[in-house]
């Protein structure tokens, strides 16, 4: 027969198992809401890092490319502010990867945007304009990755993957890229007349080198057309 002390004791310990294992259940799903918290958090923030890193490109973002930084023959800028970046990998002796955010431009109505990495791997991230530029600025005609072609009907991108590596698809004589039927003086007349910059600062010998390009693109386009007929 047991004890009324046995009992006693039985009871207290059951008592003080019960609370044991209440206060476990307590912490347990103390820590659960922290980690679940703290997950939220962390995704939160993530969202917000990623959404501060996006390179945000729209009519704004082109301005007068003599009001850009020069390159030998080109012009660079960078649209988060990185400009240190972008300057050192155009003059990197052996080529480096461009910062998110560059802006690489050779003629005021093409340009090309590093945007942010992983956002178009196959193009190295870059992503290729038209512009129509006026005295007011510039418009975004044409916009992409792969298909997008310049005024002479070449596409942009295939004529930039001969550089892919080590220039990060920057074209210059040297890098691998087919040629382009205009020359440095042709590139130097229209950087010169951009019209976003106000009045043209011509050097002799752009009006002819102007007349030469005009002649030249009228070239291309009758030649796209008659193409597109067949």
């Amino acid at each position: 027969m047991t004890s009324p002390m046995k009992n006693s004791r039985a009871t207290a310990s059951r008592r003080s198992l019960q609370h044991m294992l209440r206060a476990l259940l307590s912490h347990a799903r103390l820590f659960a809401m922290a980690m679940t918290l703290s997950l939220g958090l962390a995704a939160i923030s993530q969202a917000a890092d990623t959404a501060a890193a996006a390179v945000k490109v729209d009519d704004n973002s082109f301005r007068c490319m003599r009001q850009m930084t020069p390159v030998r023959h080109f012009f660079v800028d960078n649209l988060t502010g990185d400009i240190a970046g972008t300057l050192a990998a155009a003059n990197a002796p052996k080529g480096a990867p461009y910062p998110a955010g560059s802006v690489v431009q050779l003629v005021p109505t093409e340009v090309m945007v590093k945007r942010e990495a992983g956002f178009s791997p196959a193009t190295g991230d870059w992503e290729f304009f038209e512009l129509d530029v006026n005295e007011k600025g510039a418009k975004i005609g044409k916009r992409g990755f792969a298909e997008v072609n310049n005024r002479f009907g070449k596409n942009c991108f295939a004529c930039h993957a001969p550089a892919r590596e080590p220039w990060d698809f920057i074209c210059e004589s040297n890098h691998g890229c087919d040629a382009i039927p205009i020359d440095h003086k042709m590139t130097g007349a229209l950087q010169r007349s951009d019209p976003r910059c106000g009045p043209a600062v011509p050097e002799a010998g752009d009006t002819m080198a102007l007349l030469k390009l005009r002649a030249l693109v009228t070239i291309g386009a009758t030649v796209g057309w008659f193409k597109s007929l067949f």
